[in-house]
């Protein structure tokens, strides 16, 4: 795939990691980033768009997407040949390659709406304070993900993840505090929400520059819930619902043994770090 010149300094830059990619959902997620950027540059023509896609493996000819890139003024890199590194490690490889204001990471199963990209750089261009945007979050039928997380014991990460719905009915009050469900809403600006999706965070670059990005020692699951954490250290976290996106996504206990492990040693990790809580 070419690419644009370089600018200087990008007013966005976006990072994409690709392993095996569900290709009819890369497209949706490309030409809806295309249609935003669109949008961002008929605010101002002059903002530089950089998106990085960085290849885990298995990742097809994107070729095809390079003129409507192009034409939306979108630049573009496609990183290969470091092999899987993981989520948050593929991630971090943009990083030593964006010069910009904001940074988006983003999943390869995302819908963006045409106005989120205008929407979270007005909202953080007025809030100083703000290092990080979530969204609101659709699934497939267009209802709220509760992608807010409060910090989880290990039972509420057994019963959210692997409990069948039949028994979960039990917890469903534990499991509506754990989503947040009491403050996250379509309506309402919430700060500081603990933890947040990593499937769209939109950082201040400098934020995500100085934590260092995702935390390496997470190949898969929870190095959002690791940075989330770590940038109210540093900036405040905000949910913003009138930045809206669509998340094709699933959970781990639908995709097999080799991702229930990898949450598994994930969940372990985190809890190492920032202590366990059991109940």
């Amino acid at each position: 795939m070419s690419a644009l010149p370089v600018a200087s300094t990008d007013m966005l830059s976006v990072s994409i990691v690709l392993y095996k990619p569900d290709l009819p959902k890369l497209a949706v997620t490309l030409r809806a980033l295309c249609k935003a950027c669109e949008r961002l540059r008929v605010v101002d023509a002059n903002k530089g768009i950089n998106l990085i896609l960085i290849d885990n493996g298995h990742v097809p000819d994107l070729s095809q997407f390079a003129d409507e890139l192009a034409a939306a003024g979108i630049r573009h890199t496609f990183l290969s040949g470091h092999g899987n590194v993981g989520y948050g490690r593929g991630h971090n490889l943009a990083l030593g390659r964006i010069v910009s204001q904001y940074h988006l990471v983003l999943n390869p199963d995302i819908d963006l709406d045409s106005e989120a990209l205008v929407r979270a750089i007005d909202f953080l261009d007025t809030h100083p304070e703000a290092g990080l945007l979530t969204p609101w979050i659709g699934d497939e039928r267009g209802e709220q993900q509760y992608l807010c997380r409060r910090v989880p014991s290990v039972l509420d990460l057994l019963v959210r993840g692997f409990l069948p719905l039949n028994f979960r009915k039990t917890f469903a009050s534990r499991i509506a505090r754990y989503e947040m469900r009491d403050v996250i809403n379509g309506t309402d600006v919430v700060r500081n929400p603990p933890i947040v999706s990593g499937c769209f965070m939109f950082f201040r670059t400098k934020v995500f520059a100085q934590l260092g990005g995702f935390d390496p020692r997470y190949f898969l699951y929870f190095e959002d819930y690791d940075l989330s954490l770590r940038v109210h250290d540093v900036a405040e976290v905000v949910y913003v619902p009138f930045v809206r996106v669509i998340h094709f996504g699933g959970n781990a206990s639908r995709k097999g043994f080799a991702h229930i492990r990898m949450f598994g040693a994930s969940a372990v990790k985190f809890f190492n770090r920032f202590g366990w809580k059991w109940l």
